[in-house]
């Protein structure tokens, strides 16, 4: 690449910068002119090009650059030095095409207009709200794991691999889309992640990929927790950036698919989220409501604990905090708290539908 160019393109980082602040205060503009316009025919291009391949093409992507990243400033070190000005330029150049790729194939998702309005949901609720609904969602998942495992009192063990459960995922957006249109799913393009270990101890259970549009998913989880998680990235594929919408519509397609199992991998990760509201509000009714739950599901939230506390380590909340910044500079105040919001949308949701 040209000298010159390289330096224009350096310089539209400012621009870019400014144009996406800008806009991200328009969420009238971003919904229609974006996120229901131009990125839906994006999301689809990049599926339906890389979706047929049963690896993720986006981890190794990422695994090449890091590799070419490393190995560039390994060979240009010395021009820190000798040749600052050009180095740096060359730095800001690659930050500056990224940034425009992260922005024009998935980021202005983040400046969308809340789900609660798209879909007409009040975004307050009061504790009488939410306890109606938490005993509504532990009467259904108790029903449903007597449906699978009768009188017995062990965890769930979903019958599918995991491949598998990638393959039936879609199914749960199809019949979806009966009641939201706008949440059709097709085509797939959802894979276990080839950075699994890595994504497992810094806490995360899947991610999306902004540049290929491909759900990743980390593949060591709990088979109880693919569902709605492979649900969840899904939501993301369709344009719902903030992480209390995914959960939700993730949630959603879970409960509204045809089999047993997603549904209760759907209702139970709903009624976790209820609860642990709960907790914080009203510890003695947290307690009280707790008894009422199955002991088997009750075991498959300890399988998800356990899980996780094994990989627990020293550098996981650095991850976890550095991911809150970053969600923070989306337009997402709460950071990784706003995870915890999704409870306003299933309360509001599940008062005006029947369980």
């Amino acid at each position: 690449m040209l000298k010159n160019t390289k330096t224009i393109i350096a310089f539209l980082l400012i621009p870019q910068y400014l144009l996406v602040k800008w806009l991200s205060n328009y969420p009238e503009f971003i919904e229609p002119y974006y996120s229901e316009g131009v990125y839906p025919y994006i999301s689809k291009a990049l599926r339906y090009t890389l979706g047929w391949i049963p690896f993720s093409f986006g981890d190794l992507v990422y695994a090449m650059a890091i590799i070419y990243i490393i190995r560039w400033f390994y060979i240009n070190q010395k021009r820190l030095i000798k040749d600052t000005k050009l180095w740096i330029v060359d730095v800001v150049c690659a930050v500056s095409i990224i940034y425009f790729a992260f922005h024009m194939f998935w980021g202005l998702n983040y400046y969308r207009l809340p789900l609660h309005k798209s879909l007409g949901l009040k975004s307050e609720y009061t504790t009488e709200q939410l306890v109606n609904v938490t005993k509504k969602l532990i009467e259904k998942s108790n029903s449903i794991y007597t449906q699978i495992a009768g009188s017995d009192t062990l965890k769930i063990d979903i019958p599918y691999s995991k491949k598998n459960i990638l393959r039936m995922a879609p199914l749960g957006y199809t019949n979806l889309k009966n009641t939201f249109p706008n949440l059709e799913y097709h085509p797939k393009s959802a894979k276990k992640s080839l950075f699994s270990y890595p994504l497992t101890y810094m806490g995360f259970s899947g991610y999306l990929n902004p540049l290929t549009n491909e759900a990743q998913v980390d593949a060591l989880i709990p088979v109880y927790l693919f569902p709605t998680t492979t649900s969840h990235e899904m939501a993301h594929q369709l344009g719902f950036a903030a992480e209390n919408e995914a959960n939700f519509i993730g949630c959603l397609a879970a409960i509204n698919h045809d089999d047993i199992y997603f549904n209760y991998s759907g209702y139970t990760f709903a009624l976790r989220f209820c609860l642990n509201e709960i907790a914080k509000r009203d510890e003695p009714l947290f307690d009280e409501l707790y008894q009422t739950v199955n002991r088997g599901v009750l075991n498959n939230y300890k399988e998800a604990r356990d899980f996780w506390d094994n990989y627990e380590n020293p550098l996981e909340p650095l991850f976890k905090s550095t991911y809150s910044s970053y969600l923070k500079a989306n337009k997402q105040a709460k950071g990784m708290e706003s995870y915890s919001y999704v409870v306003a949308l299933l309360v509001n949701y599940f008062e005006k539908t029947s369980i």
